[in-house]
């Protein structure tokens, strides 16, 4: 089962892959708009409605591609939008919008096993975060972080081990070293500096009282709380 993203400004016209819902893929739905695109969920294949606005929707796709799309672009159009269609658009694959559940199901299938292909060996995703280990860099939903080296090697262990508790010593024996020195308040205080870069997303990495810190994992459709509702939590 793969996770949808289908943009289109289409009003009241119906559903823009009706076959989509005739599948058991998780499907999310927001306007083709620019503005929209700053907190739109994860996606591991992005559909653009093209059925109506061909010109907007090829700017769309433009946009999308310079933002440093990592999700698959599949087209959607009437037959009589095909002659308009370009290797220009940067899109990986255009579907019509009446085809059938079988061939919208076999196109995901298939852009997804592309991008896994493609998708280089050191890289990891999880929980809205990509961290590229080749580059030393890391995103949160497509926007770069600002990280030193060692919050950088800091956010990779913890995001490389998932939902598992670590105290301070294991931490600064893992990523620091066993001929580090310093105390264990150096790990507190990369932890804070990490979740303030983190932004919204601060609550991946979680303290465990008594005992230490773990990563926090969250589905992709689901936003971690912010500052205010984790501390009405508490």
């Amino acid at each position: 089962m793969a996770q949808l993203l289908v943009l289109s400004s289409a009003q009241g016209g119906g559903a823009v892959l009706p076959a989509l819902e005739l599948l058991s893929h998780r499907v999310r739905q927001i306007p083709a708009e620019p503005a929209q695109l700053v907190n739109a969920p994860n996606a591991d294949v992005i559909f653009v409605d093209a059925r109506i606005d061909l010109v907007g929707a090829k700017s769309l796709c433009k946009i999308l591609n310079t933002t440093g799309l990592d999700a698959p672009l599949i087209l959607v159009v009437t037959e009589g939008g095909l002659t308009a269609v370009s290797s220009d658009w940067g899109v990986d694959d255009v579907i019509l919008s009446t085809a059938g559940p079988a061939e919208v199901d076999a196109r995901v299938r298939l852009a997804v096993g592309r991008q896994t292909a493609e998708q280089p060996s050191g890289r990891v995703q999880t929980s809205g975060i990509t961290i590229d280990e080749s580059s030393y860099s890391a995103k949160v939903h497509g926007k770069p972080l600002d990280l030193t080296y060692k919050e950088f090697q800091l956010l990779h262990f913890f995001a490389t081990h998932p939902s598992r508790v670590f105290t301070r010593e294991q931490l600064l024996s893992e990523v620091w070293g066993y001929d580090y020195f310093g105390g264990t308040r150096t790990v507190d205080v990369h932890v804070r500096r990490l979740r303030a870069k983190l932004g919204d997303l601060e609550q991946l990495i979680g303290t465990v009282r008594n005992v230490g810190y773990r990563f926090n994992v969250y589905e992709d459709d689901q936003l971690p709380p912010t500052k205010s509702e984790a501390k009405q939590q508490r």
